[in-house]
C-alpha cells in the first residue's frame, strides 16, 4: 500500500487510510469511511486505522473489517434499585461534561418492568461499533463504575431495540475532541482530490 506524502503527520493519528484499489487516501474519519463503504462505487474498498505515527511519518496502520463501520455497540449497566440507576445515568453525563466521550453516544436509561426477569433498570449506552476500544478507555478514564452487572457489544444493540420497556429518560453525549466529519457530498467530491485536513 502505498501512502501519499503528508504534511504534519501526527495530525492523522486516530484517522483512518482508505485505499481504494487503484490509489489510496489518508485523513477520513470513521462516519466518513463508512460513507464510503455504503456506497457500491467503493463497497470494495479496505479500511486501515492509524494508531502512531512517529515524528519521521510513519504510520502503525491495523486493517479493519468494513462491517465495524456498519454496526453499532452498546454498554448496558443493569440495576435492581431505581436511585442507582438514576444515579448511573446522571454520572454518564455529568463525565461527558467534563471529560468527552471520543464518539457521539446516545444514552438512555429504562425501566423494563416490573415482571421483567433479572434486573429492573437498565442504563445503556448506544455507539459506532468502531469505536468500542475509545469507549472502553473513556469509561476506566472518568472512573466509571455503573451498574450491578455490565454486558456490551453490537448484539446487545438489538436486544435493547426488541426489550420492552419503558425509557425514563434520553442523552446526547457528543465528543469534542473528534476532527468532524464532512457531509456527503464533501466527502464524494473529495475523493482522489489532494486535500489536506
Amino acid at each position: 500500500m502505498q501512502l501519499p506524502a503528508l504534511t504534519e503527520p501526527e495530525r492523522y493519528a486516530g484517522l483512518y487510510v482508505f485505499d481504494f484499489g487503484e490509489w489510496t487516501a489518508v485523513g477520513y474519519t470513521a462516519d466518513e469511511v463508512a460513507m464510503l463503504l455504503e456506497s457500491e462505487q467503493y463497497q470494495s474498498g479496505q479500511v486501515y486505522k492509524i494508531h502512531r505515527v512517529t515524528p519521521d511519518g510513519q504510520m502503525e496502520v491495523r486493517g479493519v473489517a468494513r462491517e465495524r463501520f456498519l454496526l453499532e455497540s452498546a454498554m448496558c449497566f443493569d440495576r435492581d434499585d431505581l436511585d442507582a440507576a438514576r444515579d448511573d445515568f446522571a454520572q454518564l453525563r455529568a463525565s461527558a461534561d467534563e471529560t468527552t466521550p471520543p464518539c457521539r453516544v446516545a444514552v438512555y436509561l429504562a425501566d423494563r418492568g416490573a415482571d421483567v426477569v433479572g434486573p429492573r433498570y437498565l442504563t445503556t449506552m448506544i455507539y459506532p461499533a468502531e469505536f468500542e476500544d475509545e469507549i472502553g478507555r473513556w469509561l476506566l478514564n472518568i472512573g466509571y463504575e455503573g451498574g450491578d452487572t455490565v454486558e456490551g457489544g453490537p448484539s446487545h444493540v438489538t436486544n435493547y431495540d426488541e426489550d420492552d420497556k419503558r425509557v425514563l429518560e434520553r442523552a446526547q453525549l457528543w465528543s469534542k475532541t473528534a476532527i468532524p466529519s464532512r457531509s456527503h457530498d464533501q466527502v464524494f467530491a473529495s475523493v482522489r482530490q489532494a486535500v489536506q485536513r
